[in-house]
């Protein structure tokens, strides 16, 4: 860190302390030529996560998006909130730790059908149905008697 009163490149921590809102860590440091004090905040830096829509357009991804879609396949289905978000959290988590920072729907979509197959078959199969676009009712029965021998087979 560079000294903003003589620009000498070493210095040495006197105190550390989270911020307020937790987001960084405050520095106060001290230069080992002139020994002026001065303070310093280091944050995480985060890429914005770009989402690559079906008609390649591309916008920012928006975990309250995610969220919303969720809790729409899961509208009266015996899933708390609580599991909702764990899902919408799991899944963002796993979006950042990837090293790629755009991600194409369909990636999301089948993150999110993985978590709800597990959670709640019906909310699965209403997610699918929109997901997949289901054209007609034999594609819906295929995915229906597709689930029910993966069941079958456990």
């Amino acid at each position: 860190m560079r000294c903003p009163k003589c620009g000498y490149t070493e210095s040495k921590v006197i105190d550390s302390r989270p911020t307020e809102e937790n987001a960084s860590i405050r520095r106060r440091r001290e230069c080992l030529s002139c020994q002026n004090r001065f303070t310093t905040y280091e944050t995480v830096e985060t890429m914005p996560l770009l989402v690559i829509k079906k008609d390649k357009t591309r916008q920012t991804f928006d975990k309250a998006k995610l969220l919303n879609g969720i809790i729409e396949a899961c509208h009266k289905r015996p899933v708390t909130l609580e599991q909702m978000e764990s899902v919408a959290n799991e899944i963002e988590l796993e979006l950042q730790n990837s090293l790629t920072h755009e991600v194409p729907s369909s990636k999301i979509g089948v993150l999110v059908m993985e978590r709800l197959k597990q959670l709640d078959e019906v909310a699965y199969v209403r997610f699918a149905s929109v997901y997949r676009e289901f054209k007609d009712l034999d594609t819906f029965m295929r995915e229906l008697e597709d689930l029910k021998s993966q069941k079958n087979e456990k």
